[in-house]
């Protein structure tokens, strides 16, 4: 079961199937006798999270406008509160940009052990509850609760739970989303922030897929947004008319994944031990790029953004690569490795720079720069998985 009666989807939802001519994969896990049973996913998303904790620890920044990262002319905005959000201020923008968007930004220097602690203190709660958890950065993850430690039936009880310690330990909110896949709890957290909780049942996966725009799906950045638009697909019911070989032919390896989430599906399985390789930015750019020197800035935020998540997480590596796409969608690969691991984004930056001087003069125009750190090492669980950044 998956809600109360009071309950954001209404009434109480048994487990329902779907049509047979919409799936292709059961989505299901087995319990102890071989039973198989929906399961239930449970995304928690920390609401600005760095901000917030700013605002938390100083009174004086409550209510304003906050961003954290660096003022300097080279800046990159790490997160912004929501009361800089609604000046248009993000995470990944520069921090010219965002004074410009908003006068009365205040910037406040990140500090990432704080944010490693308190995210210990929610990782903690998950672990009450569950143990197959895979987070994706210090403020979210996946918790599978299909088999949790509390014997809970009802999924939306135990987000609720769970939302409500991590407001008493942390005093900071959390946004939930409950459903029968990741890419569905996703997407469900993103429906009531901040402070909110949103459940999609089996009955109402597919439904609520066909309404929502393909802009907004995890998974299709603005460049395979713009594509599916231009193949006339704008909406989850516009994706859910193509074939597979039709998908397959324009999207290549992700052809089979978008044509589950357009039917409510997605059959990856919550991943608390997976090994974590590589630590990867990019950018898809709104026009493309010719010249080096416009090149070279763009990598600037790149290596900021794998940094800043390597210095969260008390990681670095001795492998840089850099990753160009060019318009006509094939791409070229460079990397190095170091003697000993990186010690900033600084370092990242001239070795990404190096390696994009190989591959100049550029043979056509360039839609996408990527920079990844890896072989990498440290202290905070080595053994999690490749993470992708993507802005």
């Amino acid at each position: 079961m998956w809600a109360r009666a009071c309950g954001p989807c209404g009434s109480k939802e048994r487990h329902v199937a779907e049509p047979s001519d919409t799936v292709i994969g059961r989505q299901t896990t087995a319990d102890a006798s071989g039973t198989e049973r929906q399961r239930k996913i449970i995304h928690i998303d920390m609401d600005a999270f760095y901000a917030s904790v700013e605002q938390r620890d100083n009174p004086e920044l409550r209510g304003k406008p906050v961003a954290v990262g660096g003022a300097a002319a080279r800046g990159v905005v790490a997160a912004a509160s929501y009361e800089a959000r609604k000046f248009g201020v993000h995470s990944a923008m520069p921090s010219v940009t965002a004074k410009r968007k908003c006068p009365d930004l205040i910037f406040v220097k990140p500090r990432f052990d704080v944010y490693r602690a308190v995210s210990q203190q929610i990782r903690e709660i998950f672990a009450e509850y569950t143990p197959v958890i895979e987070p994706l950065s210090l403020d979210e993850a996946y918790l599978d609760v299909t088999d949790n430690l509390k014997g809970m039936e009802i999924a939306t009880e135990i987000a609720e739970e769970i939302r409500a310690k991590i407001k008493a330990t942390t005093n900071l909110t959390a946004s939930a989303g409950v459903s029968y896949n990741k890419f569905l709890a996703k997407m469900a957290s993103d429906q009531r922030k901040p402070d909110g909780l949103f459940v999609i049942t089996p009955k109402n996966g597919p439904a609520f897929v066909e309404a929502l725009p393909v802009k907004k799906f995890h998974g299709v950045g603005p460049a395979t947004a713009e594509r599916m638009k231009r193949l006339g697909i704008e909406t989850g019911f516009d994706l859910r008319q193509q074939t597979l070989a039709f998908l397959q032919e324009h999207f290549g390896k992700s052809g089979p994944y978008f044509y589950g989430i357009a039917r409510g599906i997605d059959e990856r399985r919550v991943q608390p031990d997976r090994v974590r390789k590589s630590v990867g930015a990019e950018d898809t750019f709104v026009e493309d790029i010719f010249e080096f020197e416009p090149a070279c800035a763009e990598l600037l935020p790149l290596a900021d953004k794998v940094w800043r998540y390597c210095e969260a997480q008390g990681i670095s590596g001795k492998t840089v690569t850099v990753k160009v796409k060019y318009s006509d969608f094939t791409q070229a690969t460079r990397s190095r490795t170091l003697g000993t691991p990186v010690a900033g984004a600084s370092e990242i930056l001239e070795v990404a720079v190096s390696l994009l001087v190989s591959v100049h003069p550029f043979k056509r125009g360039v839609r996408l720069l990527g920079v990844t750190l890896s072989s990498l090492n440290g202290n905070e669980e080595e053994a999690r998985s490749q993470l992708e950044l993507s802005f």
